[in-house]
């Protein structure tokens, strides 16, 4: 093979090998903006848990909160997968349905219920921050 040849061989695969790295880079990178939730305002609020859904990508804790009117509004928290959850010591069994529970995070900026999690004080006085590496 002549060296015209060769360097054919080496840039078709190459040129085509970075546009593809590109093309699943750039949409994989929106994927972890939040820019959906506000920057600098944040909720607190009590509440008892609904339900807790430890799975990847982004698990969700599912609070109702009681308005003054009487009616229930049930919030949406956003948190990391449980890998992370668990490197800061949170565990599913930490949040049962019927929990107690006090919860601050940074809203949504469109004003739907929900916000993603910055930390929780349960009825017992416990702190979960999943951003603080844990006992484990």
């Amino acid at each position: 093979m002549n060296i015209a040849g060769l360097k054919k061989s080496i840039i078709w695969p190459t040129f085509t090998a970075g546009l593809s790295l590109m093309l699943i880079i750039k949409p994989s990178s929106g994927h972890h903006s939040g820019e959906m939730f506000e920057r600098d305002k944040t909720v607190t609020l009590s509440g008892t848990v609904q339900q807790f859904r430890y799975i990847n990508p982004h698990s969700w804790l599912l609070v109702d909160i009681d308005n003054e009117d009487g009616s229930t509004t049930t919030w949406g928290f956003e948190a990391e997968g449980p890998q992370d959850l668990m490197h800061g010591g949170v565990r599913k069994s930490d949040l049962p349905p019927g929990a107690k529970i006090t919860v601050t995070g940074r809203p949504m900026r469109d004003g739907r219920p929900a916000a993603v999690w910055d930390t929780i004080v349960k009825e017992d006085g416990t702190v979960l921050n999943w951003r603080t590496p844990g006992p484990d």
